[in-house]
């Protein structure tokens, strides 16, 4: 998803920019790690272009070293939260002893109010996104919740979303529901058991289906792009393509996108996007990404989580934005962690996660040690994450068993993974659950061989 197809020349160029050999050069081995601000922005562009290749492993031990993770473990619970980078984490700290001294003006470190406009500045691009439809939320919820009270509905109209949804989603959509009249249906999508093939057009078949069902009553479409339970990636451009082919709207809850996948906003062609930046992006604790499209701003009739919201003479952004006095150095390291991910390549990123998901998926189905383990995600790259579910035991629904695995696994050989729970099918009386293991930019193809040797030794045990 790397083309922009909305005529934005400046927006196309910089971040066609940012995927050339040039925009990839990142910090190796012979970077000069520096303090604060200065060593953020020196590993931002100083990074050395090993071979350009997403396969590179020594590229990616490279990148690991820039992360202080207990060396004792090894993380893989990534869609939980995520670790700052060394140097995001340096400047991080450096810009709180900022506003700390300098409490008033911050010594214009974050720029003219509203403080975080040079912010999106520097980081639309690389979401193929123009400056003003980038809003540096506090996380996913806030993202969800500010869209979907934020729209106008009326008593009878429907809002589709599936049954794999966050209570990010859950939550504001009960609301709006039992605020308007609205009727919220939970579709059930496909889910990978292994027991017969799915593709990305059993997923909108789906949502066409219910839009044939509902005709004329759907507003909304909101759905996950990366489902939380299982790491399934749905296919959302094929999904908002047939929406705007209705005049219906889109809200994806991309709380395991940012940082993950190499997500164009204007190709995608949803209308509103919601995600986390302490997840998959690395940047600090309550932040996240919000896109709103310019051409459906004018949507929002209400700004409930704003200072500006009932001034006409602002725009959106900024209504969507201010909200009283704001951790600066935790957006700002969230820009941070973005201009890092930019020259890095996010498409690079996005495919060393893939491959490393893939190679868990068929390291765990080919063991003859879990004769009873299940993935619950295709190993099928445009409908894979790098999130992989997987349940080594025959009754997939003890989660008593499943959490003494998982903390076992923490416990005597130090891998970070956790546990989930979902419904296959929408009417089940019992949660299916399974273990959720995460693949990222600091993991290597040992990390992820360790990580199933270590769970067959557990498995044995028990």
């Amino acid at each position: 998803m790397s083309q922009n197809n909305n005529g934005q020349s400046s927006t196309f160029s910089r971040r066609d920019f940012l995927k050339t050999t040039t925009g990839l050069a990142i910090a190796g081995a012979s970077s000069v790690l520096l303090s604060g601000t200065a060593q953020a922005k020196e590993v931002k562009s100083g990074w050395k272009h090993l071979n350009g290749h997403h396969s590179d492993q020594k590229f990616w031990k490279e990148v690991s070293k820039e992360f202080i993770l207990d060396k004792k473990t090894t993380y893989m619970n990534i869609g939980t939260t995520g670790s700052m980078p060394r140097s995001v984490l340096n400047s991080y700290n450096d810009n709180n002893h900022i506003v700390a001294g300098n409490p008033w003006d911050m010594q214009d470190k974050f720029g003219d109010w509203p403080h975080t406009t040079e912010m999106t500045d520097a980081i639309s691009a690389g979401f193929g996104a123009d400056n003003d439809e980038i809003v540096l939320s506090r996380n996913t919820t806030d993202g969800m919740v500010s869209i979907l009270n934020g729209l106008n509905f009326a008593e009878g109209d429907v809002i589709l979303t599936t049954h794999h949804e966050h209570v990010a989603a859950i939550s504001p959509l009960t609301l709006v529901a039992q605020r308007y009249g609205v009727e919220v249906v939970y579709l059930e999508i496909p889910v990978f058991t292994g027991s017969e093939e799915i593709s990305a057009q059993d997923f909108v078949d789906v949502f066409a289906d219910a839009i044939n069902q509902y005709q004329g009553r759907v507003r909304l479409i909101t759905f996950s792009h990366i489902t939380y339970k299982t790491g399934t990636r749905l296919p959302a451009k094929a999904i908002c393509a047939l929406a705007a082919e209705n005049e219906i709207l889109t809200l994806i809850d991309g709380a395991h996108t940012i940082g993950m996948i190499d997500v164009d906003f204007h190709d995608l062609g949803c209308d509103f996007f919601a995600g986390s930046g302490h997840k998959w992006q690395c940047g600090a604790g309550s932040t996240g990404i919000l896109y709103v499209r310019r051409s459906s701003q004018e949507q929002l009739a209400w700004f409930i989580n704003s200072s500006l919201g009932h001034l006409d003479s602002f725009p959106v952004q900024w209504k969507l934005q201010y909200k009283g006095n704001d951790n600066f150095p935790a957006l700002q390291a969230l820009t941070d962690s973005c201009e890092m991910w930019d020259s890095i390549g996010r498409d690079k990123i996005q495919e060393h996660a893939l491959d490393l998901s893939a190679q868990c998926k068929d390291l765990l189905t080919d063991n003859a040690a879990f004769p009873f383990g299940q993935l619950y995600a295709p190993n099928i790259r445009e409908l894979s994450s790098g999130i992989t579910s997987f349940n080594p035991f025959d009754d997939k629904t003890n989660l008593v068993v499943l959490n003494e695995f998982r903390d076992r696994l923490r416990e005597e050989t130090g891998y970070i993974i956790r546990s989930t729970d979902f419904k296959v099918n929408v009417n089940d009386l019992l949660d299916t659950h399974a273990l959720r293991i995460s693949t990222h930019l600091f993991h290597t193809e040992e990390d992820v061989t360790g990580l199933v040797k270590a769970m067959v030794n557990i498995y044995q045990t028990m």
